[in-house]
């Protein structure tokens, strides 16, 4: 029998700049929705008590149904985008996924949520890359992290040394697979997986 998850807050990402896609990831139409649509299903399935996103087009995302929060730090990184979706969470503990995830679902986020327990932060490690924006945060240690980002750290591998981190090795490279660029929307499952940037 499967432990019981703790009640988590689900935050996506959406404030990347998008550069190497050239359009705004989160409202790219894939298959019968937007890639943003991906993130919000796998959150669902696992059974998120709350479900909003951090940074992107408000107007658009909010035209989806989707709850919006502005990200605190535009342009910043994505460790701003992780200090917001903390801040903003009504639960302690928060999955935090990137907007641009093609593979992931429920029990991918089932997975970092149930391994927890006292860390700090679960992250999944597949093929020898962290996939700090498929990872399930303590809301406890976002002074931490915004301390390390008023001195001036902006990716997550930077923080990570001062925190109680739990890696997820081994698990499936296509659930973390990401649309970097407009070919990841077309290349078959195997031959891209999520890194630290939007």
């Amino acid at each position: 029998m499967a432990a019981e998850l703790p009640r988590f807050s689900g935050a996506i990402l959406a404030g990347g700049r998008s550069r190497r896609m050239g359009r705004d990831k989160a409202l790219i139409e894939v298959g019968a929705g937007h890639l943003i649509g991906i993130a919000v299903g796998a959150l669902a399935d696992a059974g998120a008590a709350e479900i909003y996103v951090v940074g992107g087009d408000a107007h658009a995302l909010g035209g989806l149904g989707l709850r919006c929060i502005p990200d605190q730090f535009p342009g910043e990184g994505p460790l701003g985008g992780i200090i917001t979706a903390l801040d903003a969470a009504r639960e302690e503990v928060v999955a935090v996924l990137a907007c641009d995830l093609l593979g992931t679902g429920g029990p991918a986020v089932r997975a970092i949520v149930a391994s927890l327990g006292d860390h700090d932060v679960v992250i999944p490690v597949v093929e020898g890359r962290r996939q700090t924006l498929h990872a399930a945060w303590q809301r406890q240690v976002r002074g931490v992290l915004r301390d390390r980002f008023d001195a001036g750290a902006r990716a997550v591998h930077e923080v990570l040394d001062q925190l109680a981190v739990l890696e997820l090795v081994g698990g499936d490279p296509d659930r973390y697979r990401d649309a970097d660029r407009p070919a990841d929307l077309r290349a078959p499952p195997g031959t891209d997986a999520a890194g630290d940037t939007q």
